[in-house]
């Protein structure tokens, strides 16, 4: 499996809500906190300002753009942004689950959005490598997401038996698409932003990554993993660093703790059995690296005594600045 199905496997998304929206004349609508996970929406005519409370400037969306929004943040989408905003509830109320809702008599711009939670305490430590905002502005790329908005916004409309599943599964292809789009975006104009996502648009990078996900429990080692990416050992180090904001071994850690984290939760496995299918001789090894990442030992995070999400997070962000 390929890093990015890899990441997104672990972290379970699940699609809490699908829905078209349409508005018309002055319109600016007040979208609350998102929770632990990602939206992603799609404007299909018209155009509307994107505001996320606290990232940036403002973005002018216009027809065929996208955007993900891994942040969780509140939002703000409007026709103008003097305008003073309705809350998304009031909106949205008794609407359930799936449809098209209509603001101001609709007409002038149609997005379809979709609202993924994703499992896991330690959810955030992946979210924070994706950056706050990503926006799909090439229309030639876009054009990959158009057959899978235009099927759902058919869906949404005019709800057919087995309809629920097919949103679902719509939903999925849209922030697969869309975070695949990103990343060839990176590939077409590099930039200098740092994370796991961004380094997978580096071919050599990109290809030590995907070795570490295809086989996690492999002795690798800092020579190896630079023949998996045709480079030197130093420059392999360098480079890796520079990409990802951590260093390969560190990488190949957190991965493996993290998959080890799963398993705890979500298998009968015992911590032996786990520990030597990630590569590590002993269990005491292993239990010593699953503490320092997690900060917690296996047997605890196995019975749910789990340090919060916040100090988790604080050890992980420690270790990977040390």
């Amino acid at each position: 499996m390929d890093p990015l199905s890899n990441v997104l496997s672990l972290l379970k998304p699940k699609n809490h809500l699908s829905a078209g929206f349409e508005a018309g004349g002055e319109w600016a609508v007040q979208f609350p906190h998102q929770g632990q996970g990602i939206k992603c929406g799609t404007l299909i005519f018209g155009e509307c300002w994107l505001k996320v409370n606290d990232i940036g400037e403002p973005v002018l969306l216009k027809a065929g753009d996208s955007f993900l929004l891994p942040s969780g943040r509140p939002f703000l989408l409007a026709s103008g942004l003097d305008v003073v905003p309705t809350e998304a509830a009031a909106i949205f109320a008794n609407k359930g689950k799936r449809g098209v809702v209509t603001f101001n008599g609709g007409g002038e711009i149609s997005l379809i959005s979709s609202r993924f939670g994703l499992e896991g305490e330690h959810a955030s430590i992946l979210l924070k490598m994706l950056p706050p905002i990503i926006l799909i502005r090439d229309e030639a790329a876009s054009e990959a997401l158009r057959w899978s908005v235009e099927r759902m916004m058919d869906e949404l409309r005019d709800p057919q038996p087995g309809g629920f599943l097919i949103v679902q599964h719509l939903a999925h292809m849209i922030l697969l698409q869309g975070l695949r789009l990103h990343v060839a975006e990176e590939v077409a104009a590099p930039t200098s932003q740092v994370g796991w996502l961004f380094a997978l648009a580096d071919r050599q990078i990109g290809a030590a990554i995907g070795a570490i996900h295809a086989d996690p429990a492999h002795r690798w080692t800092l020579q190896t993993l630079a023949t998996e990416a045709g480079m030197s050992r130093s420059t392999f180090a360098l480079r890796f660093r520079e990409k990802v904001g951590e260093t390969p071994m560190d990488y190949l850690t957190r991965w493996r703790m993290l998959l080890a984290a799963d398993r705890l939760i979500h298998s009968g496995d015992s911590i032996s059995v786990i520990s030597a299918s990630l590569g590590y001789e002993s269990e005491s090894a292993f239990s010593t690296a699953f503490r320092k990442t997690m900060g917690c030992s296996p047997r605890q995070y196995g019975r749910g005594e789990r340090p919060n999400e916040a100090a988790s997070r604080h050890v992980v962000e420690e270790r990977l600045a040390s």
